[in-house]
């Protein structure tokens, strides 16, 4: 029986992910210790990844091995764009800034924080979008 033709590109969709992440082949070299050539073949399409080596190139990009593989949505998943959906561009930016620097917190520091932004929102009106944050601290 004939084999059938994958229908993912994985190396396609590991530069599109390396790509919208900003990094380089040489960033993903340095967090992995694989080469740059290997990198390289496989984002070209010349060789394919064993889901070992899949696993430390998304833990490199800080995404899910899932991610690599469309069609292979949780309700977790759809639950999770659709929050997202709702958010704006800042938001979410700012959200994975918090996810990128927290993952080195105890749990102690974690809630210290969570309990600080608490504080910081009750105390704080939020800035509307479109409107100058500063507009109301200026020497007149």
């Amino acid at each position: 029986m004939p084999k059938e033709k994958p229908k993912v590109n994985i190396g396609e969709v590991i530069r599109s992910y390396r790509s919208d992440r900003g990094l380089s082949q040489g960033d993903i070299e340095r967090r992995t210790g694989l080469l740059r050539c290997y990198l390289s073949r496989v984002e070209n399409g010349h060789t394919v990844p064993s889901l070992e080596t899949l696993a430390k190139i998304a833990e490199a990009m800080e995404i899910n091995l899932a991610d690599f593989f469309p069609g292979t949505d949780t309700p977790q998943d759809r639950e999770t764009r659709k929050v997202l959906g709702e958010l704006s561009e800042e938001e979410i930016r700012f959200l994975a800034d918090i996810r990128k620097y927290s993952s080195t917190l105890s749990d102690d520091d974690k809630k210290l924080v969570l309990a600080m932004i608490r504080k910081m929102a009750t105390i704080v009106p939020p800035v509307r979008s479109g409107k100058s944050a500063s507009a109301g601290h200026r020497a007149g």
